[in-house]
């Protein structure tokens, strides 16, 4: 089945600000220690610093989907991946299975007891009644049954984490690229943001030759800083 609903997180316009991952808290009333997204930044207070914003990614050929032994996770039509409370049984083959580290584990016992396992949802609930008293409290608000976007996509600032059709993200992502004018090397400030080096407009639309850009003239190339 080809997932329809997806994330992606433009790390060119990602600030570290953490909106996405308040927005997350505060719409679904996580428990504390849990958080359905977090933001990770690499290479932090050095040149080519990035950040990104990291949740369950609703993957088509969900690993823990496959790993689950009481089949408690399960795909909806619009391809997201959500999950029963109800069958789960906290043995937390997902949580080493998923690459993202989307499943989260309370500790709700005196002896470290895993509990009911807790993840993303795509702001799209569970397999209780939409918009349900009972599947607020098990998943959190199901904005998406409310015509809405995921509330950590619609708060962030910047547009960096971008949820949706897969298809209509895809075309705002690969607009945004062609539009900077780097071809498939994407990393750079400069590149990014700046005009181009030999002036006049950005040129580099559609398939057309990218004749306004300068491979070697990388933020990142040589250790150069951004101007």
């Amino acid at each position: 089945m080809a997932a329809r609903m997806k994330f992606i997180c433009d790390t060119e316009r990602c600030i570290d600000c953490n909106g996405c991952v308040t927005a997350c808290k505060n719409e679904h009333e996580t428990p504390w220690g849990v958080n359905r997204r977090r933001v990770v930044t690499i290479n932090d207070g050095v040149p080519g610093e990035r950040s990104v914003s990291i949740a369950c990614m609703h993957c088509t050929d969900a690993p823990c989907l496959a790993v689950c032994p009481t089949n408690c996770i399960y795909h909806t039509e619009d391809g997201i991946v959500l999950h029963s409370k109800d069958q789960c049984i906290g043995c937390g083959y997902c949580y080493y299975a998923c690459p993202f580290g989307a499943p989260q584990f309370p500790e709700t016992g005196l002896f470290n007891h895993r509990g009911k396992m807790d993840k993303c949802t795509f702001c799209a609930g569970g397999p209780e009644p939409d918009t349900s008293e009972a599947e607020f409290k098990k998943y959190g608000r199901n904005r998406i049954a409310e015509g809405k976007l995921p509330a950590c996509a619609e708060m962030c600032g910047t547009k960096a984490l971008l949820g949706g059709e897969a298809n209509l993200i895809a075309d705002i992502y690969r607009q945004r690229v062609e539009t900077r004018g780097y071809g498939p090397e994407l990393w750079g400030w400069k590149i990014a943001y700046g005009r181009p080096k030999r002036g006049g407009e950005v040129k580099a639309k559609g398939d057309l030759p990218r004749v306004n850009q300068d491979v070697g003239d990388a933020q990142n190339g040589g250790g150069r800083f951004p101007q």
